[in-house]
């Protein structure tokens, strides 16, 4: 059966026209735009296209921030025929949008007036590019650029001058095997590749995510990651669009740090009933949730953590299993709930039901703190290659620490190094096969023939099936600690346990490839070593201090190893023997951190391979070698 995005978004504007479809505040209060308008200005933008010369498979970027002109704009190309290369926002190298725009064959560039100097900076040197569509009204237009509004009045010609069956004839054409979007994915190991994504994956993965969470026309969510993000994609706005919801965007701010602290305010505003996060958002979210109830006195302090302990009990870490004696603190929950909880509820609008968090794990002490506040956090599981949704937890049914339960239908099973299927709880590769798989990376065989093979997805994820048939992810299974001995375990749970438990850690990864132990790159939080070390009148900014501050970041690993607190929590011999000290962070701008947060493994291990060689000497095992010292400076 015939189901592309384009059949999805007519149904839609068929089934619910005077719905609300998307929401946006450019001014002073978020303004609606319902279904049957937004289709107006698709086909007006998807015609001005047609006659600006657009042609079925020619590929088109869109670098934006998100609001309408996002969707509208991305449902106008499929109106065109043509195939949507979303950029990221952060990319601020000009080397990686020059090779995403080069390396994906694109035509015509749509982007947002705040992103127009990186394409000016660079347009010289894609003379595939024709025209430049500017969202934003500007001052002076240089060469092949031309303003949005002159797109729909073509648009309106040629519509008058056309009949509608001939307008839509390019988009029925579309079958559910054409291209939909080039995703360009900065991965965990390697460079880029493109993602390519078919309208049928987009449709299949709409339908299958819908298994999982039973969402309704009355819905609202408002979209806080960036709309390339493959999650964003489909569960922010195309599950919205199935089912007749609605979809708000965060409010641009005239810098990035602007658009960040609109958040709170426009979620308040919103008032959604879901919103999609990353670890990073919801571990802001917390930090001020707490600062909040800190600065109302000691009193409610304490009313809080009692609440929370309480309905942490009660809830526990799944609805799999059975209350017993916990229904005694029923009355309790409710009560803790009227007096503090659903105030702290109304500051994200009074309606939100749960966070879905996607990308990196979550940590399952974050999960807690969620459902003790009645907000609770749901883990999911995917990845752009299977567009993205595989898996998740939700109101149905949770496990906290697991990633939920399967999408239906889908095929999983976990493989191990020679691809050989394991049993259940057993732990191994995750390899999916459904219709939501991937067509294949954009101009790169090799690395389809790799990755999809016999239909088979092969994540590079390492996971197993629990006996309840849940998944658990554990980290990247390309990205193992091998022992000299040959043995294999997973960095990720250590390195989140770490950060979580240390104020003093910043970000760690662990090192091991058949060494004889394991070693670590910290980067330390600055300020917390401060603070720590003004307490005994020091400082980093003499070698007392930074011998100090060494000794302490020692003592917090240290915590983790035989006779510590956190003793057994992991196996000894993983748990890194010495540490280098990084003077700067893993961050975007040096593409240490990927979109989802998640550490690229490769670039941290291809920058410092001096300073990890180093520690297998006899002087950098030493904690207080001269590089520790000197990156504290």
């Amino acid at each position: 059966m015939k189901k592309t995005l384009v059949d999805l978004f007519e149904e839609s504007v068929r089934n619910y026209p005077n719905n609300t479809f998307l929401l946006e505040k450019t001014d002073k209060k978020f303004k609606p735009t319902t279904y049957s308008e937004v289709k107006e200005m698709v086909y007006h933008f998807g015609a001005g296209l047609q006659a600006l010369g657009v042609k079925k498979g020619d590929t088109i970027a869109l670098l934006s921030e998100g609001r309408n002109m996002w969707v509208i704009g991305e449902l106008a190309m499929f109106y065109a025929g043509a195939i949507n290369v979303p950029l990221s926002i952060k990319l601020e190298e000009s080397n990686d949008l020059l090779f995403r725009l080069i390396h994906g064959d694109v035509k015509y560039i749509m982007v947002s007036g705040t992103q127009l100097k990186k394409i000016r900076a660079i347009k010289e040197q894609l003379p595939l590019v024709e025209k430049i569509i500017v969202f934003d009204e500007q001052d002076e237009y240089e060469s092949k650029e031309m303003p949005l509004i002159d797109v729909f009045r073509a648009g309106n010609t040629f519509l008058i001058n056309h009949t509608e069956e001939e307008f839509l004839s390019v988009a029925r054409s579309i079958q559910n095997e054409d291209y939909a979007t080039i995703t360009y994915t900065s991965g965990t190991t390697a460079d880029p590749k493109g993602v390519v994504l078919t309208h049928r994956n987009y449709t299949a993965n709409v339908e299958q995510a819908l298994t999982l969470v039973n969402i309704d026309q009355t819905w609202r969510t408002l979209i806080i990651l960036p709309l390339d993000h493959c999650f964003a994609h489909v569960v922010g706005f195309y599950i919205m669009m199935s089912v007749g919801a609605t979809a708000a965007t965060v409010q641009v701010g005239r810098t990035p740090l602007e658009t960040l602290r609109n958040i709170p305010l426009n979620i308040r505003e919103v008032k959604p009933h879901f919103i999609l996060s990353v670890p990073a958002l919801a571990k802001t979210f917390k930090k001020n949730i707490e600062q909040g109830i800190r600065s109302k006195g000691k009193a409610t302090m304490l009313l809080f953590n009692w609440g929370l302990k309480t309905r942490q009990l009660y809830f526990g870490d799944s609805n799999l299993d059975p209350k017993g004696w916990r229904h005694l603190l029923r009355p309790l929950v409710y009560l803790f709930d009227k007096i503090i909880f659903e105030k702290v509820r109304e500051n994200f609008g009074g309606k939100l039901r749960f966070f879905i968090g996607g990308g990196a794990l979550l940590d399952k002490d974050l999960q807690k703190f969620y459902i003790g506040i009645g907000m609770p956090m749901f883990q999911g599981y995917g990845l752009s290659e299977a567009t993205p949704v595989i898996s998740s937890n939700g109101p149905d049914l949770y496990r906290f620490g697991s990633s939920g339960k399967l999408v239906t239908p889908i095929e999983l099973k976990i493989c191990d190094n020679e691809g050989k299927e394991l049993p259940n709880g057993e732990m191994g590769e995750i390899v999916v096969k459904g219709k939501n798989v991937m067509a294949g990376y954009w101009k790169n065989p090799e690395s389809t023939a790799e990755t999809v093979r016999d239909g088979y997805l092969y994540t590079g994820d390492l996971g197993y099936i629990s006996a309840e048939g849940l998944l658990y992810v554990k980290g990247r299974f390309k990205s193992l600690l091998i022992s000299s001995d040959g043995e294999k375990y997973s960095p990720e749970g250590i390195e989140e346990a770490l950060v979580e438990k240390s104020c003093y850690i910043e970000q760690v990864m662990l090192y091991n490839n058949q060494s004889p132990y394991t070693t670590a790159v910290i980067v330390p939080n600055k300020e917390q070593l401060k603070r720590k070390l003004q307490q005994s009148n020091q400082g980093l900014n003499d070698e007392a201090g930074r011998i100090a501050a060494l000794q302490l970041l020692e003592s917090e690993l240290n915590r983790f190893k035989k006779g510590g607190e956190f003793e057994g929590m992991f196996p000894e011999r993983w748990l890194p023997s010495c540490f280098a000290v990084l003077a700067e962070p893993f961050t975007e701008q040096n593409q240490m951190i990927n979109s989802t947060m998640k550490m690229v493994r490769g670039k941290i291990e291809k920058a410092y391979t001096d300073r990890i060689a180093y520690m297998y000497t006899a002087e950098g095992k030493q904690l207080l070698n001269a590089q520790n010292l000197k990156a504290l400076e």
